[in-house]
């Protein structure tokens, strides 16, 4: 399971020119699920995601995590973050989970960083066109693989 957090100052996603999700202060996370992801995987990174030291603290320096600052998620499936672009220039997403296995992996992804935060998490739609917008803060984006924990 592959995430990017971008830490924002705001965010939002458009569905079909409505706004199904927007937050100010906290995280957007692009998430790409594999084949082989399991609910250790979710566990393992939503743990990491929510205690991430990433937002500043009084001095500047970032010393706080997303439950210190009471920050708030919105999480947007992206199966291209397993694009493999190692042969020609199409790349293959053949890593990527197809919906029947990703779909109840992301629905409990969301479920685990819901309860972990104890507020509503913002989602884009599974297999949907989408249109979203942040103000990157920082900016900080940081790559996380749940396959790459050492």
């Amino acid at each position: 399971m592959r995430a990017v957090l971008q830490k924002v100052s705001q965010a939002s996603v458009t569905i079909e020119g409505k706004v199904k999700s927007s937050i100010a202060n906290g995280l957007l996370i692009l998430l790409g699920i594999e084949n082989e992801d399991s609910d250790e995987d979710i566990e393992w990174l939503c743990r990491k995601i929510v205690n991430m030291r990433i937002f500043n603290d009084e001095d500047d320096k970032m010393n706080r995590s997303l439950l210190d600052c009471n920050g708030e998620i919105i999480v947007v499936s992206q199966f291209t973050l397993h694009a493999s672009t190692k042969k020609g220039n199409r790349p293959s997403f053949i890593k990527a989970a197809r919906p029947e296995t990703a779909i109840p992996l992301y629905e409990n992804f969301i479920k685990n960083l819901e309860e972990k935060i104890q507020k509503p998490v913002g989602s884009g739609e599974f297999g949907a066109m989408m249109e979203v917008a942040l103000i990157n803060d920082g900016p900080v984006t940081i790559l996380m693989d749940s396959k790459n924990r050492s």
